[in-house]
């Protein structure tokens, strides 16, 4: 497992000097700070400047909290921003809007900052220096991208702004923004290296295939097939670097995988440095979790297909509703815990886990993760965590593991939807894509593995695909927004499992609202507008 140590660490520390140090006098620049006047001696220093709009980029609190906004998680404890956002409470105050904002334009300052200074270092290798403009013109291109996805309409601009500037900006049309973004992405992937062309040491950097897979993913969001297509199968077809799926779907998201031929972009950890801990409060108690404070829905577990390829409730699925976690899509147990799960330790041991109500009563002893209700320690949906599991972290879950942002099954599955909504699908495109996906996972009844036949709901079977193969990753709420099945599926009261009223009956969980004249988009924060008037605000709120 290869890790940028040296990034990291010089990035953050470095950089952080670097923003919060200033200067009074024109002529003066102090000898003991990083000013912009003295800074820019070394490419080291550039690169930690670098480093540090990479760490900017997304982040582990981020990449949860949007599936805690979808119907694959369900927030029981406290009052979160993304509770108050799901219930229908929200408004231009809450912290989730302002915190986003300031995120993302602080990491476009520091692109801006490290663009506008690079060619000021000495004797900087031009090569390298030409690839690592690349890398911030891609940074700062997500991050607009990820403005206009949640806010619609934002200010646009491609340098620094002074203060002045700062308190006049208007809002730019998103349609504008996202050609901007598209630009940038056109002009920087010839300059970058493939996956292959990079050396060990600069595994994680950004890549031709990451360039064009966010392109990719600006035409999904508008729902524009025939570009989502073209760009997809230049992807497969190796244009863009080499990549594969991963033997193992498990594997995948274990430490000693990371960089493995799947992963086309993460986000990078570092064991003891940069870590995340969400999972301590997502996975069983028993085995080392604080308490349950998000967990999956009924509804994702509902999702996952039989091994003979059926849902659950076609005719001729087998499933059992009493039994109802056998003979279920393999990638479901390696994604959600549920009552009896086999839970492998990292010394090779097993735990069951006891979630059913009246599970002390029947092994004789306490079992912490038992459904007791809501309000308590213990799941709220009689469902843990597994998918993201760190095995190697130590007590309080503080893992280094790197999160997948974007991997080669996701490419597989952009193509396969696009392909069917041009009418396009058929056996070759399906074993390429969908087949493959499932073979990986575990498959083998050939009625799981064949192209369904001509009466198939083709649509809703690859859109459930996407919802399993991709559960965890940050891709659900951006899903079901395009599709507008948001409007449907996080309206009303979700459910967990069938562990309430003597364990006859689902658990009913606190009701969700979204409305579609607002919750499209989030609020253009009120800390904002009121530095800025002329800051417009979304419809409805």
């Amino acid at each position: 497992m290869k890790k940028k140590l040296t990034i990291y660490y010089a990035g953050l520390v470095s950089s952080i000097l670097l923003l919060l140090a200033s200067c009074n006098s024109l002529d003066l620049a102090p000898t003991n700070q990083f000013t912009d006047f003295n800074y820019w001696t070394s490419t080291d220093k550039a690169s930690s400047i670098l480093s540090m709009a990479y760490s900017q980029m997304f982040g582990s609190n981020y990449y949860f909290a949007n599936e805690r906004l979808s119907d694959n998680l369900y927030e029981d404890r406290g009052n979160t921003d993304e509770k108050i956002f799901t219930s229908g409470q929200a408004d231009p105050a809450l912290g989730r809007f302002a915190n986003e904002w300031k995120d993302c334009y602080a990491g476009i300052k520091t692109c801006h900052t490290f663009l506008e200074n690079v060619d000021r270092v000495p004797d900087m290798d031009e090569a390298l220096k030409t690839r690592m403009k690349a890398e911030a013109r891609f940074i700062r291109a997500y991050l607009y991208f990820r403005m206009a996805t949640q806010y619609g309409d934002v200010p646009l601009f491609d340098h620094n702004l002074t203060l002045e500037e700062a308190t006049v900006l208007s809002r730019t049309a998103k349609s504008d923004v996202i050609d901007f973004v598209r630009k940038e992405l056109n002009d920087i992937v010839a300059v970058l290296p493939t996956k292959q062309e990079y050396a060990l040491a600069d595994n994680g950097r950004i890549t031709k295939g990451a360039v064009m897979m966010l392109l990719a993913r600006t035409y999904l969001y508008e729902n524009d097939w025939t570009n989502v297509a073209s760009i997809c199968e230049k992807i497969m077809n190796g244009e863009y670097g080499q990549y594969s799926l991963f033997p193992s779907y498990e594997g995948l998201f274990l430490p000693e995988n990371e960089y493995n031929s799947e992963v086309i972009l993460d986000i990078e950890y570092v064991p003891n440095l940069k870590t995340w801990s969400e999972y301590y409060d997502a996975i069983p108690l028993s085995v080392g979790g604080r308490i349950s404070a998000f967990a999956p829905t009924q509804e994702l577990v509902d999702d996952y297909i039989m091994l003979n390829g059926k849902g659950i409730t076609e005719s001729g699925s087998g499933y059992d509703e009493n039994n109802p976690y056998v003979n279920r899509d393999p990638r479901f147990g390696f994604t959600v815990v549920y009552h009896g799960y086999q839970w492998k330790k990292s010394d090779g041991t097993i735990t069951t886990i006891y979630i059913q109500p009246g599970s002390a009563e029947l092994v004789g002893a306490p079992t912490l993760d038992e459904y007791a209700g809501p309000g308590q320690n213990a799941s709220a949906t009689g469902y843990y965590l597994r998918k993201w599991y760190d095995p190697t972290a130590p007590a309080g879950m503080a893992s280094g593991l790197n999160l997948i942002l974007m991997r080669y099954a996701d490419v597989l599955l952009m193509y396969a939807e696009a392909e069917n909504e041009l009418g396009q699908m058929n056996a070759d495109i399906w074993n390429q894509t969908i087949g493959a996906l499932r073979v990986r996972a575990g498959f083998t009844n050939a009625s799981a593995l064949n192209y369904p036949d001509s009466g198939s709901d083709l649509r809703n079977i690859i859109r459930r695909e996407r919802r399993c193969e991709l559960a965890l990753e940050g891709t659900r709420l951006f899903d079901i927004r395009r599709w507008k099945t948001i409007e449907t599926v996080m309206n009303g009261a979700p459910h967990g499992a069938k562990f309430a009223a003597g364990n006859t009956q689902y658990i009913q969980l606190g009701r969700r609202i979204f409305d579609p004249g607002r919750n499209y988009l989030f609020a253009i924060p009120q800390s904002q507008r009121d530095i800025d008037p002329n800051l417009t605000q979304n419809p409805g709120y």
